[in-house]
C-alpha cells in the first residue's frame, strides 16, 4: 500500500470480499444496496459504484476547490462507503453528498479561547478547521469526519480529523483520508477477530508476521520484529500485543505494563503475574485499591488467592522470581550476589545465562519476569533491557550483543556526586568490617534483636524510619541509624547510612564493636548546616582492629581532633588544607581511604538497587553529668 503502488480498487474490493457482520451488530442494509450470496450468507455490499470524472469535477466547482488526491482516488474507486461504525462515523458521502461543514456549534471560539499566548501550530491549526472543513460523513453517532484543506502536506493531501461529539475529546487526526481508511480497515479487522469464521488471506499474512516476528525476537532482532508486531497489533491479532508489551517493558523496564489474559495461562503465570503486580505493589494502582485490581486478575483467568499471595509477596519484598533448569539456577546466583550490593557481578551471570533461557510457550519471548523481583529487577536498565532483546535465547542462536559497560565506578569518590546521591541529605556514613559476612553485621553494631530485613530501597528506609521520639524506649540522645547491608568488591562488609544526623560531641564510633574479626573503619561527613544552629562540615574516620580502636580524627570546619598514630596517607592536615575547597578536601580522602585499605562502595545498589538493611546500636554516648543535650526535630511527610 506504500506510495504509488496504492490500488484503491484492490483495498476496497478486499476490504468488500473479507466484510462480515460483527457480532453485536445487524446486517447493514440500505435501499440503495444490493447483497450477493457467498457460501449462503448474504453480503452487503459496502460501497456504490466509483463516481466519474465528471461527477468529482461538479463537486469541486460546486465546493470551490479541488479536492485532495487519495480523496479524488477513492470517490473514482467508490462513490461514498459503509464504515462500519468505525470511531463513531457509519456512512461516507459521495460526491454529490459532501458539503462545508461551517462549524453549525461554534467550536471555533471555544478552540480559540484555549490557545493561550504561545500557542503550537497543531493547536492553531485544530482552532481554524472548524470552520473551512470539508464534510464528509452522511450517517454517524454525533460524529464527524472532516477533511482540512488549511492542514495539508507537500502532496496536497488533507488531514482528516475525525470528532466524537459525545466523548468531549480533542479529534483524532489522520494525515489524510487514505491513512484515516486504512486505520478504519484495520479497525473492522481488530474488531472481528475473535469471530471463528473470520479468516482471510490478510488475517493468515498477519499471523505470518507474527510467527516471524517471534523468531526474529528470540533471535536478537527485535528491531526487525517491531514493525511487523505493531502492524500485526493495528489488525488486532492473536499474540502480538502479548510479544509487543513485552519488547517494550524491556526497553523501558520500570514502566507499567499489562499483558491481558496471557496471565490466564498456568504456562505464563509465573513469568507474568509478579509483572502484573508490580504497580499496585508500589503503591501506584488507585482505581478500587487492592480488591479491584485482584478482580481484574481474575477476570483475566487468575485465582484471586494465587495473585492475593503474589501482590503480599512483591509488596513486602519477599517475592522471589525462581524459574526452572539451568537459567533458573543463574537466576538464583545472581540474585545471591545482587543482595549484597555486587549488582554488576550478578547481571554478568544473568547476561551469560539468557541463552539458557526456555520460553514456556509461543507467548513469551524474553525472561520477562526478571522485572519483578525485588533484587533483581532493579538491575535491568533501559541498556540493559536492550541487551536481553538484543542476545539470542530459548535455543535460537545468533550473534550476541557487544555487552553492556558495568555501572558501578570504582572506589568512594561518587560518594560527592549529589545528582546521582538519592539521599534526603548529603551527608552519609558507614562502618567497614573486614574478616566478617556481612549478615554477622546486625549482632555486631545492631541495635538488642535487629536482623536484616527484606532487601528494600535504602534511602526510603533510612528516611522512613522512626525517629528516637517516636519510638518506646528509645532515649533522645540516641542516634540509632537505619543503614544498608552489604559486601564490597574487595571483601569488606559494609553498613552504609545515607540520612546523617548531627555529628555532635556525644559521638561514639562503632568502629571497636565491629572490628571483632580483623580491622573496622569508620567514616562519617556530615554537611554544613545552617539551621538550626550554623557549624561547618564536618568528617570523621575512626579506625579499630580486635575490638580496640587504633586511630581517629575529626575535622571541623579548621579544627582538628586526634588520637593514636595516624598513618602518613591519612593524616587530616595533608588531607584537608585550608586553602582548598570542600568538595577538593573530600575527594582527596576518599581517595586515601580507597588507597590506604581498598574501601568502595556499590553506587547502583545504594542508589537504585535494593540491599538488606538493619537498625544500629547508637552512634552516640549518653550524656554525662554536667553535660548538655537538645533534642529538636522538623519532621516532613513520609511517603
Amino acid at each position: 500500500m506504500d506510495g504509488d503502488s496504492f490500488n484503491w480498487h484492490d483495498f476496497l474490493g478486499r476490504w468488500q470480499e473479507e466484510w462480515v457482520p460483527r457480532e453485536d451488530e445487524e446486517e447493514y442494509e440500505s435501499e440503495e444496496e444490493h447483497e450477493r450470496e457467498a457460501g449462503g450468507q448474504a453480503v452487503a455490499r459496502l460501497g456504490r459504484p466509483g463516481a466519474d470524472e465528471v461527477a468529482i469535477a461538479a463537486a469541486e466547482e460546486r465546493l470551490g476547490r479541488r479536492l485532495p488526491p487519495s480523496y479524488r482516488e477513492f470517490l473514482s474507486a467508490s462513490d461514498g462507503w459503509h464504515v462500519d461504525q468505525m470511531a463513531g462515523i457509519y456512512q461516507l458521502g459521495g460526491a454529490a453528498d459532501i458539503d462545508w461543514f461551517q462549524d453549525p456549534y461554534d467550536m471555533t471560539p471555544m478552540y480559540e479561547e484555549n490557545l493561550g499566548d504561545n500557542p503550537r501550530e497543531e493547536d492553531v491549526l485544530l482552532a481554524g478547521m472548524w470552520q473551512r472543513a470539508l464534510q464528509l460523513e452522511t450517517d454517524s453517532d454525533m460524529s464527524y469526519a472532516l477533511l482540512d484543506p488549511g492542514d495539508s502536506d507537500q502532496d496536497g493531501e488533507w488531514a482528516l480529523y475525525v470528532y466524537k461529539g459525545w466523548g468531549g475529546e480533542l479529534p483524532d487526526r489522520y494525515p489524510s483520508f487514505r491513512a484515516y481508511m486504512e486505520a478504519m480497515y484495520r479497525g473492522f479487522h481488530s474488531v472481528r477477530v475473535e469471530r471463528p469464521d473470520f479468516e482471510n488471506a490478510t488475517t493468515r499474512a498477519q499471523d505470518a508476521h507474527v510467527e516471524a516476528a517471534r523468531l526474529l525476537a528470540l533471535r536478537g532482532r527485535y528491531e526487525e520484529a517491531l514493525p511487523l508486531l505493531e502492524e500485526a497489533l493495528s489488525f488486532g491479532r492473536p499474540r502480538s500485543a502479548a510479544l509487543l508489551t513485552q519488547i517494550r517493558h524491556l526497553l523501558a523496564p520500570h514502566s507499567s505494563q499489562g499483558y491481558g489474559n496471557l496471565v490466564a495461562d498456568p504456562s505464563y503465570l509465573p513469568e507474568i503475574l509478579p509483572v502484573e503486580a508490580m504497580a499496585p505493589a508500589r503503591g501506584e494502582w488507585r482505581l478500587g485499591g487492592d480488591d479491584h485490581w485482584l478482580g481484574m486478575m481474575a477476570a483475566c483467568g487468575a485465582a484471586r488467592k494465587t495473585a492475593e499471595t503474589v501482590l503480599s509477596t512483591m509488596r513486602d519484598g519477599t517475592y522471589r522470581y525462581a524459574p526452572p533448569g539451568a537459567w533458573g539456577r543463574a537466576v538464583a546466583e545472581a540474585r545471591e550476589s545482587a543482595r549484597w550490593g555486587a549488582t554488576d557481578a550478578a547481571w554478568r551471570v544473568l547476561r551469560d545465562a539468557l541463552p539458557l533461557w526456555e520460553a514456556p510457550g509461543p507467548s513469551l519471548i524474553a525472561p520477562i519476569g526478571l522485572l519483578a523481583d525485588p533484587v533483581l529487577g532493579p538491575l535491568i536498565t533501559p541498556e540493559r533491557g536492550r541487551e536481553i532483546l538484543a542476545t539470542p535465547r530459548a535455543g535460537v542462536t545468533g550473534p550476541a550483543p557487544a555487552p553492556v559497560p558495568d555501572l558501578d565506578p570504582p572506589g568512594l569518590v561518587w560518594l560527592t556526586e549529589r545528582a546521582a546521591n538519592r539521599w534526603p541529605l548529603d551527608g552519609y556514613r558507614c562502618v567497614w568490617a573486614e574478616g566478617i559476612d556481612p549478615s554477622r553485621l546486625p549482632d555486631l553494631i545492631g541495635e538488642e534483636g535487629a536482623g536484616l530485613g527484606a532487601p528494600t530501597d535504602p534511602g526510603k528506609a533510612s528516611w522512613r524510619a522512626p525517629r528516637p521520639h517516636e519510638r518506646e524506649g528509645v532515649e533522645l540522645w540516641e542516634d540509632r541509624a537505619v543503614v544498608a547491608v552489604g559486601r564490597t568488591a574487595e571483601a569488606w562488609s559494609f553498613a552504609f547510612g545515607g540520612h546523617s544526623c548531627h555529628l555532635n560531641e556525644l559521638f561514639l564510633s562503632p568502629a571497636p564493636a565491629a572490628s571483632s574479626s580483623g580491622r573496622a573503619v569508620v567514616v562519617w561527613r556530615d554537611p554544613r548546616r545552617t539551621s538550626p544552629g550554623d557549624h561547618p562540615t564536618t568528617f570523621h574516620l575512626s579506625v579499630a582492629e580486635r575490638g580496640e580502636e587504633i586511630y581517629a580524627f575529626t575535622v571541623r570546619g579548621t579544627e582538628i581532633q586526634r588520637s593514636g598514630a595516624i598513618p602518613g596517607a591519612l593524616d587530616p592536615v595533608r588531607l584537608f588544607r585550608p586553602e582548598d575547597t570542600e568538595l577538593d578536601r573530600e575527594l582527596r580522602v576518599l581517595e586515601a581511604l580507597h588507597t590506604e585499605f581498598g574501601l568502595s562502595l556499590p553506587r547502583f545498589a545504594l542508589t537504585q538497587g535494593r540491599l538488606h538493611t538493619f537498625t544500629t546500636t547508637s552512634w552516640t554516648r549518653a550524656p554525662r553529668s554536667g553535660e548538655g543535650f537538645a533534642y529538636a526535630y522538623i519532621g516532613r511527610a513520609r511517603r
